[in-house]
């Protein structure tokens, strides 16, 4: 006891301080995480936490000094598995999800510099570059990107991938990235986990695809209101549905059952009124003879209408065409725009 009390005396008053605003920012926000600030330059990392102002406080410190706080704060000495070199703390009361997903958005491309680890395959795209002819050719070939000279510039005439993810980055190659403006790195607040009401929660879990999520609760919504309909379940959603497919099948049994009621009937004339000119032009084709003026006359009004019909049909597609074409042509021009103001 009198070791540990003559140790503490020893502990310079700053970082006694420093333990207290950690364990008071801990006490005072529902959700805190763990970030990883490795490879952000000071400059960078001081305008990220005055980005973030609104929503969190980004609290560096010493990592044994983020561990004494932990342990002296009850409940939350989880978070110290988290803790690596380069760490610091975020405070928040915004939901976990909510907290990653404005780190993410916070993060920014970055050079890659050599000796690093790429993070993911490193591809170079096919295409011209801005560099004319010169020894840049020679070194972007040593660097294993495929160049070449067209048009009086230097072109990349394949897409490669230079660098598979894992492997570390040489020098030539990482200088050559720089130039060609391909940053593989991404700079920012890396969440290595966050706890929230005694639960912990890592990125593999808070990394959600929304549009994923979104179409995924669209699809469930119709797949349950089709087998409400199915099933004949009655709900305020779909009670217009079920009515609409009543009547249609009641209407359709009518028909097929040749009930005589005001609703039907009309329908049983227009049925009986389409088999009989079928059997008429049936008979007509083998004997012209078989039917009689005003049936032929019905014949070929019939006719008429069905080419009228398919005359409508064909320019209904046509026009549809054009307006695809018309829409694409204005999409095309759109995206020209956006190309050219940013």
């Amino acid at each position: 006891m009198m070791d540990e009390e003559h140790h503490s005396s020893h502990i310079p008053q700053w970082k006694k301080d420093e333990v207290e605003d950690i364990k008071e920012l801990i006490r005072k926000y529902p959700i805190f995480g763990v970030v990883g600030i490795g490879g952000i330059p000071a400059k960078q990392l001081q305008k990220m936490r005055r980005d973030l102002k609104d929503n969190a406080v980004l609290k560096v410190s010493r990592n044994t000094l983020i561990k004494r706080a932990l342990a002296e704060s009850g409940d939350v000495q989880e978070m110290e598995k988290y803790i690596d070199v380069q760490t610091a703390l975020v405070f928040t009361e915004q939901n976990p999800f909510k907290l990653y997903k404005t780190l993410e958005k916070s993060k920014t491309p970055s050079p890659i510099k050599a000796g690093t680890i790429a993070p993911r395959d490193i591809v170079v795209q096919k295409g011209p570059t801005s560099f004319p002819p010169g020894p840049i050719l020679g070194e972007m070939q040593a660097a294993g990107i495929p160049a070449a000279i067209d048009a009086g510039k230097v072109v990349v005439k394949e897409t490669k991938t230079v660098a598979k993810e894992g492997e570390a980055v040489s020098q030539k190659l990482a200088a050559m990235l720089t130039r060609l403006e391909i940053y593989p790195m991404e700079v920012g607040l890396d969440l290595r986990a966050t706890l929230e009401n005694g639960l912990v929660f890592t990125p593999d879990v808070l990394a959600i695809d929304e549009e994923k999520y979104f179409s995924d609760i669209v699809l469930a919504t119709q797949q349950a209101f089709n087998l409400s309909v199915f099933a004949a379940y009655p709900t305020a959603d779909n009670i217009k549905a079920l009515i609409a497919k009543a009547t249609t099948e009641s209407r359709n049994l009518g028909v097929n059952a040749v009930v005589l009621e005001p609703g039907i009937v009309d329908l049983l004339l227009g049925k009986a009124q389409s088999e009989m000119l079928s059997v008429a032009a049936l008979a007509a084709s083998n004997n012209e003879d078989a039917v009689g003026d005003e049936l032929k006359e019905a014949l070929g009004a019939a006719a008429s209408a069905a080419a009228a019909v398919a005359t409508e049909t064909v320019e209904e597609v046509v026009e549809e065409k054009e307006e695809e074409e018309e829409e694409s042509s204005e999409e095309d021009g759109m995206a020209g725009l956006g190309a050219l103001f940013g």
